[in-house]
Order: C-alpha cells, then sequence, then structure tokens
C-alpha cells in the first residue's frame, strides 16, 4: 500500500499504542467466536441465550423528564 495515501497517525503499525484494554476484550471476542468454530448463527444464538439468562441482572429505569425551562 503506498504510504502517501495514509495520514502519519493511521496505519496499524505506526507506532500506535496498544490499549490493554482493548486487546483482552478482542481476545475474549476471539475466544468466543473459536468455540463455536466461527459459525455466525451460533455465536447469536449462544448471545440470545446469555441475553435470556441474564435478564435479571440488566437495571432497567424509567425515564427522567425534561425539566421546563424558566425564563428568569
Amino acid at each position: 500500500m503506498s504510504d502517501y495515501l495514509l495520514s502519519g497517525r493511521t496505519g496499524r503499525y505506526r507506532g500506535v499504542n496498544v490499549d490493554p484494554i482493548v486487546e483482552e476484550i478482542r481476545k475474549g471476542r476471539r475466544e468466543h467466536a473459536a468455540r463455536f468454530n466461527y459459525d455466525l448463527n451460533a455465536i447469536c444464538n449462544d448471545f440470545r441465550k446469555r441475553e435470556t439468562e441474564l435478564r435479571n441482572r440488566v437495571v432497567s429505569l424509567p425515564p427522567k423528564r425534561l425539566r421546563k425551562e424558566t425564563k428568569s
């Protein structure tokens, strides 16, 4: 790839700092996909199953009403 097409700070191998949190997330994603042999249908089915199992762990708050601004 021609270097003149890339800006100085965007390339993957151009001294970009590696964020350990992002790398940990990517590692988990790769491991999860590998468990299902990278089959997208199986991965999505697993996510749906987990979603129903963990539904009670998600907090659902009522929407907050906006206050009308008063002119002073």
